[in-house]
Parts: C-alpha cells; sequence; structure tokens
C-alpha cells in the first residue's frame, strides 16, 4: 500500500491517431541495401540508406559538383591528421578533377607533409621522447622549413614552404605530399601558424618575424581566396579544430569590410568530434543573414573523405 497523498495518472481518456495515418519522417524506401559480391561502386554508394549522416555526404557532394559546374571556387582547409592519415594523394586527385582551388592549413600539416616527401615517414611516438626533451628536435625538418620561410622572397610561408618541398623531397615520395603535388600544378597553399604550437619553432633556426611576415602573408592571400566563394563555392575545414576555423571566419569578415559580397556559399565541417569553434565559426556563423548553409559530418577522415571523393568521382562519369 502506497503511504503517497497523490495517485499516478489516470490514462483512460488518452487520444490516440491510425499510426498509418500519422506518416514518419523515416520510410522502408530510405533503408539502406545489402552489398553484393562483385558490385560496382556505384552501386555500393546508392545501397547506402537515405537518412542522417549518408544523405547529408550526398548533399555535400551534389554542392562540390555545383560549385565545380559554376566555377566557383573549393577551398580545403586541413588539419596536420589529414596528411598523416594519407590523403593527400586523393586531395591532389579531386584538384585535377577541378574539387580543389586551394589548401589552407595549420603548421603542422606542413611538418608532416614536409617528412612524408624527404624521409617517407613522419609522427613520432611524443610518448617514448618527450621525457628526454627530444620531441620535435628532427634536424632536418627544422632547418630545411626554417630557411625556406627565412629566405622567402615576395612569397608565403605557404608557397615557400611548397618550393623548399619540391627541392627537397626524394623521387620516391614527392607523389604522397600534398605540397609537392600543388605547387607542381600552381594550387595556391597558405599556412597559418600560432607561434610555439610547431615543432620546428624550437629549432635554432627560427625568425619569429619572419614566421609571423610569412603566415601573414598567406593570411591576406587566404582572405583572396575566401572571396572567389561568393555565390555558390565551399569551404571544406578538415581535422582543425582551432586555428583553421579561427582564421576562416576572421577572413570572411574582412572580406565583407572591404565591400566584396560573400553570400550563399557552403561551408563543410569533417571530424571525430563536432567541437566549438568548428561549429560556429565554420558550420552557423559564416551564413548568418547570407545565405547558404554549413553542414557537419562526424568521421574517421581516412574513410570519410575518400568516400567523399568515390561520390564525386562516380557522378562525374
Amino acid at each position: 500500500m502506497s503511504i503517497y497523498s497523490i495517485q499516478p495518472m489516470d490514462f483512460t481518456g488518452l487520444k490516440t491517431v491510425s499510426l498509418h495515418g500519422r506518416g514518419g519522417k523515416v520510410t522502408s524506401a530510405m533503408f539502406g541495401k545489402p552489398h553484393k559480391p562483385g558490385a560496382t561502386l556505384s552501386h555500393f554508394l546508392d545501397s547506402l540508406p537515405q537518412i542522417l549522416a549518408a544523405d547529408t555526404l550526398r548533399e555535400v557532394a551534389a554542392k562540390l559538383g555545383e560549385a565545380k559546374q559554376k566555377k566557383r571556387s573549393i577551398l580545403w582547409g586541413i588539419g596536420g591528421h589529414v596528411i598523416k592519415v594519407g590523403l593527400a594523394p586523393i586531395l591532389l586527385d579531386l584538384a585535377d578533377r577541378g574539387y580543389a582551388h586551394g589548401f589552407s592549413m595549420n603548421g603542422s600539416a606542413t611538418i608532416h607533409d614536409y617528412e612524408i616527401a624527404v624521409a617517407g615517414h613522419s609522427s613520432e611516438d611524443v610518448e617514448a621522447v618527450l621525457p628526454d626533451g627530444s620531441f620535435g628536435s628532427a634536424e632536418e625538418t627544422g632547418r630545411d622549413l626554417n630557411e625556406a620561410i627565412n629566405t622567402a622572397e615576395n612569397e608565403g610561408m605557404g608557397e615557400a614552404l611548397c618550393r623548399c618541398i619540391t627541392e627537397k623531397a626524394d623521387s620516391r615520395y614527392a607523389p604522397a605530399s600534398l605540397l609537392y603535388g600543388a605547387y607542381a600544378r600552381k594550387i595556391p597553399v597558405t599556412v597559418h601558424v600560432a607561434v610555439g604550437t610547431d615543432t620546428p619553432h624550437t629549432h635554432p633556426g627560427a625568425d619569429g618575424a619572419a614566421i609571423g611576415a610569412g603566415s601573414h602573408r598567406d593570411f591576406r592571400l587566404l582572405c583572396e581566396m575566401i572571396r572567389g566563394l561568393d555565390g555558390g563555392g565551399v569551404y571544406l575545414n578538415v581535422g582543425s579544430a582551432v586555428v583553421m576555423p579561427e582564421v576562416f571566419l576572421k577572413a570572411v569578415s574582412v572580406v565583407r569590410n572591404l565591400g566584396y559580397p560573400l553570400r550563399n556559399f557552403t561551408t563543410v565541417n569533417f571530424d571525430f568530434l563536432q567541437h566549438y569553434r568548428p561549429s560556429v565559426n565554420v558550420v552557423k556563423r559564416p551564413h548568418a543573414n547570407a545565405g547558404g548553409r554549413g553542414y557537419a559530418l562526424t568521421g574517421h577522415h581516412e574513410i570519410m573523405i575518400p568516400l567523399l571523393a568515390a561520390i564525386l568521382i562516380e557522378g562525374d562519369r
């Protein structure tokens, strides 16, 4: 016997509706289809559910296709993890197909790309080398990247590092380098650093004034690149949770402050987690009172970007 003074509510008078008349946001027609051995890639892509992230991925691919058709800019902002998981060849192939007109990145992306191009490997075991202070002390990396930055003439940091990598690359590994490939194709590359975040900053050859000047020139170049997003371009932020989202938003503001139109474009954030800055600075804020739309897709870059590339390539057939 309950000791409470109130009793459970009587549900006898509740009104119900017909399930068949109610409808729903999900229908069986939207469900995925099993893959069949030997089926084509197109069949696999078509078999994905027409629901949530799978449909969002298709929408993003459609926006990229529209941007290519309209000859509007498609820009990629990337973090170092994108290089480490082996996506440079895929991004360069997309550039050849008209789906990348510029690459912007934080400093870590350039470090990994240089080491891949020169030595064929990167990404040291930090826990193993941090105790004795040897983390980030690779002589060639610090020496060559700083020398390129310090001796740049009428070049931003990105162009200077592309030139350096082109000169230093081992021919066996060069095809795996994004900066090597971009330089060969004359695709603009901008690099945006925070002093102290990158291992070359701890090298004796580091020059803070040169680093700042090179990165600031690249910021100005990025602003010009972003101007081309107006009216249907696409900006994709892949794997940068802080630096690139902050840089992108400031560039958007500069372009508009100078009186250039920047409306009705698409932004996309790809990452493991949807962090605060990409969510607001890439996906939401750029479209306030300006049209266009932002998308967020969560997942591993080494799966999501090749999948997006496959959709684009199949769609071009």
